[in-house]
């Protein structure tokens, strides 16, 4: 059992670094004899200089990319600069390794936008945030209140975006480091779109945003004022915020579907009520 483990761990280690396939359809045979080379022809000895491996080039440190992701999500005055922007952001080592960049999806001109933890495999692959497992119990729970990614009629749809844009290996947690540094966009992209309501979807992205280390659990269930905390943005006002169990979440917990069921009519109580203000 533990060799199979063994195997299975390397296998995904493997993928997560986008080694996917192999050279030879069988693999070697390890045991079977070396050909015998009876002589070798004698050939001029020629000594080669060594040329060094070019460096990658190295990561800022944590403060140098914090400044640089501020100053770019700063100067980005649309969606579009914005997505260029985070682009061209190397202050994030996650950049390196991931296939595609994640930015959004969904209307812009929703009021409600979701915002997630990072991509998983599904997204990194095809580029889109919540487009797998948990993507489609996600537009399941949507629906129910009348929301969908697809729609055009910015009343009955959604934005959905993540605190972060490129997936970890392995689907791990974030780290405060990278959470850090790429909170200047997502902070920028909240700007852009200007919601009237935000979904914050998990643990990573209630935190990050409602600026608090309290658990899901904690936050759930009552409305919150999301600030945004990069300097360029001080001014911004209040933007009324809801945390809730992220799908992935509830696949594992499915006992805590009641709850993101609670929170949904929430939702939709305060928007029906922000709406006939409006």
């Amino acid at each position: 059992m533990a060799s199979t483990q063994a195997y299975k761990a390397a296998l995904e280690w493997h993928l997560d670094n986008g080694v996917d396939e192999a050279l030879d359809n069988e693999p070697p045979k390890r045991q079977s004899a070396a050909p015998v080379i009876e002589s070798l022809p004698e050939k001029p000895v020629v000594t080669v200089a060594a040329v060094p491996a070019a460096p990658l080039t190295p990561l800022m440190g944590r403060n140098d990319a914090r400044a640089e992701s501020e100053k770019l999500a700063a100067a980005a005055s649309t969606l579009d600069e914005l997505r260029e922007a985070i682009a061209a952001f190397d202050g994030i080592a996650l950049k390196k390794t991931a296939t595609n960049m994640v930015f959004c999806d969904g209307n812009p001109r929703a009021s409600i936008m979701l915002i997630g933890e990072a991509p998983g495999a599904d997204e990194d692959r095809l580029g889109k945030p919540f487009v797998g497992v948990s993507g489609q119990l996600l537009d399941k729970i949507l629906k129910c209140i009348n929301l969908d990614r697809r729609e055009e009629d910015a009343a009955k749809a959604i934005y959905i975006s993540n605190i972060l844009n490129w997936r970890p290996p392995g689907n791990r947690t974030p780290s405060p480091a990278e959470i850090d540094v790429s909170l200047p966009f997502i902070e920028k992209h909240i700007a852009l779109v200007k919601p009237k309501l935000l979904i914050l979807c998990g643990g990573v992205s209630a935190q990050a945003l409602l600026n608090t280390e309290q658990s899901v659990s904690r936050l759930r269930g009552k409305w919150h004022d999301y600030r945004p905390s990069s300097p360029f943005l001080k001014d911004a006002a209040p933007i009324p915020a809801i945390a809730t169990y992220h799908p992935a979440y509830l696949l594992r917990t499915p006992s805590q579907k009641r709850a993101v069921w609670q929170d949904m009519l929430t939702l939709q109580s305060k928007y029906l009520e922000i709406g006939q203000k409006t």
